[in-house]
């Protein structure tokens, strides 16, 4: 009795394209998001968008809007989950546009699939990198290196992860990270220490883990 051939991976589904924006003020980026998905179609290629946005803080779907010290740094509440977060200079912002029902993928799945690209970027520099239970991202030590919001519209995800590589930490201190009081924030710059520079190589290979991590087999640069 033979057995039946294996099924073959679509290649819809495990093709993306990535995109460099570069830097880029949030809102723009964010309309731009909104609309690919709202446009998207069956057979619309995933996308992964990769941009380093100006000083921004953005408040999640879940956000308490609860006053803070703000030094003039502009405010946008956005459709993402999750409560209120900073990007800046030297922070890696990775949108992740998905087709999740092509893949039959829930949004839990996708969020581990996610930090585990993220761990296994910092084990790779020899740091221990760790989840925490109902509150989404990464964290070294109870400190948080990455931060994950997402949106799920027409059955694709839209928003993503960031994370702090190089960057003036100080805003965070000024708000309740993700919701929680006195939550600190650490990059990768300060985990190295002196001792070693920052990788320039260090884009590329978060990409390959994300690309490893989320089962795409091919990708066209844009």
């Amino acid at each position: 009795m033979t057995s039946a051939p294996a099924r073959l991976p679509d290649p819809a589904s495990t093709t993306v394209v990535v995109r460099e924006l570069g830097h880029s003020d949030y809102l723009p980026v964010w309309e731009a998001m909104r609309r690919f998905t709202d446009a998207r179609t069956p057979d619309t290629t995933d996308e992964l968008w990769f941009v380093e946005h100006a000083p921004v803080y953005t408040l999640g779907t879940n956000d308490r809007n609860e006053p803070f010290d703000n030094p003039g740094i502009p405010v946008i509440k956005t459709d993402r989950g999750g409560q209120i977060t900073y990007h800046g200079p030297g922070q890696i912002v990775v949108y992740v546009l998905m087709d999740l029902r092509r893949r039959a993928w829930g949004v839990k799945l996708l969020v581990r699939k996610i930090e585990q690209a993220v761990i296994d970027l910092l084990a790779d520099h020899g740091i221990e990198g760790q989840r925490r239970e109902n509150a989404p991202g990464i964290y070294v030590e109870g400190r948080k290196i990455a931060q994950l919001g997402l949106r799920i519209r027409h059955g694709a995800s839209y928003h993503g992860l960031s994370f702090n590589a190089n960057m003036d930490l100080e805003p965070f201190r000024r708000i309740k990270p993700c919701g929680y009081a006195g939550l600190e924030t650490i990059d990768l710059a300060q985990l190295l220490g002196s001792a070693q520079r920052l990788p320039s190589g260090l884009q590329p290979q978060l990409l390959a883990s994300l690309l490893k991590n989320l089962d795409y087999l091919s990708t066209h640069n844009r």
